[in-house]
């Protein structure tokens, strides 16, 4: 006998966050998600059980203080929406400022969540006083190295992490802007500030953004 899902649609919610949203953790920012798609109008399906939960989660964690504009949403809902092309504005009437949603589209309800398909995400990141020689230099010398090695310890227990495999770019783009290309996901996750201080550039940075995820066949599994 065939199993019926509950869920009747799921939605990813191409989304951009901006201003004093930066400074938002993720699972603040599930809840802040929980409270638009509700004011939105949106038919949420909740999980059963003791404690009920919208079926709802934000694919990839964005570090604080990081602007972005290509977040993506994975939104489970009780009933189908025959038209989404309404939905942007509807979200976006009720949406704290510095949310801006970007998309929304309709994907197979059994497609496999976002979060395990994420593979990395590029940065841009704005620095200041420094020369565009100094910067090079020190890109060179960082990706010149065989390891970079961190050490970490959590509940006793200590953790080494090579970080040099994880990053996949790092180069300078116009206006002295510093591009990194970097691992994301469970495989790996690799945060811009860990790069910027390796670097010696913690105290430089003005702003930094991520503009693209990379998701693993994600084309082709949006495609009913």
């Amino acid at each position: 006998m065939s199993h019926i899902s509950p869920i009747q649609q799921r939605l990813h919610i191409t989304f951009g966050k901006y201003g004093s949203l930066m400074y938002i953790g993720s699972l603040d920012m599930t809840k802040v998600w929980e409270r638009v798609l509700r004011r939105a109008d949106l038919p949420i399906f909740y999980s059963q059980g003791f404690s009920n939960r919208p079926r709802i989660q934000v694919a990839a964690q964005l570090p604080l203080g990081v602007t972005s504009e290509c977040e993506l949403l994975d939104v489970s809902l009780r009933e189908p929406l025959a038209d989404l092309a309404d939905v942007p504005e509807r979200i976006m009437a009720v949406s704290p400022e510095g949310l801006r949603v970007h998309g929304v589209i309709a994907v197979p309800i059994d497609m496999p969540a976002p979060q395990t398909l994420i593979r990395s995400a590029e940065y841009r990141i704005v620095l200041d006083d420094i020369s565009h020689d100094d910067l090079t230099s020190r890109i060179a010398g960082l990706l010149s190295r065989e390891r970079i090695i961190i050490e970490s310890e959590r509940n006793g227990r200590r953790t080494v992490t090579d970080l040099r495999p994880m990053i996949r770019a790092l180069y300078i783009g116009e206006d002295n802007t510093l591009y990194a290309h970097l691992d994301t996901g469970e495989r790996g996750n690799l945060r811009p500030h860990d790069v910027l201080e390796h670097l010696g550039l913690s105290e430089q940075v003005v702003s930094v953004h991520r503009y693209k995820l990379h998701l693993e066949n994600y084309e082709k599994l949006i495609k009913f």
